[in-house]
């Protein structure tokens, strides 16, 4: 995100002598994108950012995925992956997990990788050094301590964290957990490149600005030694990902000042400013960032088309060149009434299959002026393959709810069914 910010102590000069007041050299660390030829940011250190005294294996979480094969439309039922977390403070159960370890992988491919977790402790810190990280608060609040400084989070909220980020998540204490929607990329992830002039400011066009993104504001100091931090690392794994346990000589939050154009940020979702017309709309309108080979949208509560004709809903179409993943976070989703979707549901329709709306809900969306639905939607260019989370949360019944009906016993799916369309 090519927007300049500058905190705590840096010297006049960039890569010159810099001292604390005792005399003792900080310690500038360059962290660049593509080779020193992108955006980057400097960060001055207390101590020396790369000394290490130890490394160990860590063993990622199943990151193992099945082709969706043979091909058909998901339900995938996320809030089934979770026990209920309960009254704020209870003990066990959500509690105890956190939103680094406690990720299960529900979608994935070789460019992006979804996960979910309902977290409520405090995650280790972790550095992703695949690529960029969009995680989207489904629900929970609390705080992302960085290298960078401190981000809060809230419920509506994306948190952008850069590759090779250090940082921790931190729940607030004594509400639920927070809900985590975490989108790993293996580029990174940015404002659509139409959205930006050739300097990279967010244009007039474009459905927010850079006063709807929040940075840290000031620098995190915190003083250590033999501080562990999970790392997330390409390699030779099933997955094509390793992890390490890497133990700091010094915390890596000892960054005494910063400046640059990389850091990590949010943006509320409530910020983006739908694009609506005169008849439906298509989806690149609701676009918000975008990653190599994957993009991704939101749909907001809106006013809908204002043709005397219009059909609100989507029309029916064929992913040519994307498999397309929808979260629904709130409200009620008007093309998929009767479909079996709630709040807390993914739809994967995948490329070769032509979906849309649920038959019912187009005579019902006629006349309709407003929208009141909040997804998340990830389009990618690669097959998306089914990770282990996925499995467990299908809904066996969604691929047939637009005939009404489902394969016989023959096809060794269960036997006949008859699905409602209402």
């Amino acid at each position: 995100m090519a927007y300049y910010r500058q905190l705590g102590e840096v010297p006049g000069t960039r890569h010159t002598v810099f001292r604390d007041p005792h005399g003792k050299l900080r310690y500038e660390e360059l962290m660049g994108e593509e080779g020193f030829s992108s955006d980057s940011s400097l960060l001055y250190h207390a101590g020396v950012p790369s000394a290490i005294v130890d490394s160990q294996v860590w063993e990622l979480p199943d990151l193992s995925t099945t082709p969706n094969h043979p091909l058909k439309p998901r339900h995938l039922k996320l809030h089934s992956l979770f026990p209920d977390p309960g009254e704020a403070g209870e003990t066990g159960g959500a509690a105890a997990v956190d939103a680094v370890q406690g990720r299960r992988l529900v979608l994935g491919n070789a460019d992006v990788r979804i996960s979910y977790v309902v977290a409520g402790a405090t995650s280790p810190y972790y550095r992703n050094a695949v690529g960029d990280e969009c995680v989207y608060v489904q629900e929970g609040s609390g705080v992302v301590e960085t290298v960078f400084g401190v981000l809060p989070y809230r419920t509506g909220d994306y948190v952008i964290v850069p590759r090779a980020t250090t940082h921790r998540w931190v729940p607030r204490a004594g509400e639920p957990p927070s809900r985590l929607y975490a989108i790993e990329a293996s580029s990174h992830i940015a404002p659509p490149k139409r959205y930006l002039s050739r300097y990279g400011q967010l244009l007039e066009h474009a459905p927010y600005c850079e006063r709807d993104l929040y940075g840290p504001d000031e620098p995190f100091l915190v003083e250590g030694t033999d501080v562990e931090v999970l790392v997330k690392h390409r390699g030779n794994g099933p997955s094509g990902l390793v992890g390490t346990r890497m133990t700091y000589a010094t915390h890596p939050f000892d960054v005494v000042g910063w400046d640059g154009c990389l850091y990590p940020y949010t943006f509320n979702i409530e910020d983006f400013m739908p694009i609506t017309g005169k008849v439906h709309q298509p989806p690149p309108v609701h676009q918000v960032f975008e990653g190599w080979n994957f993009v991704i949208c939101n749909f907001c509560p809106r006013k809908v088309d204002y043709h005397p004709d219009s059909v609100p809903v989507p029309y029916y179409h064929s992913n040519v060149d994307s498999d397309e993943v929808m979260f629904y976070v709130g409200g009620d989703y008007e093309a998929r009434k009767g479909s079996g979707i709630n709040i807390g549901s993914i739809s994967l329709h995948p490329g070769g299959y032509a979906h849309g709306p649920q038959p019912s809900a187009i005579e019902a969306s006629l006349g309709a002026e407003y929208f009141d639905e909040t997804a998340v939607m990830v389009d990618t260019f690669k097959p998306l393959e089914l990770g282990e989370a996925g499995l467990a949360a299908e809904d066996p019944a969604y691929a047939w709810t637009w005939a009404g009906r489902g394969p016989d016993a023959a096809n060794g799916d269960g036997g006949p069914a008859v699905y409602s369309n209402s």
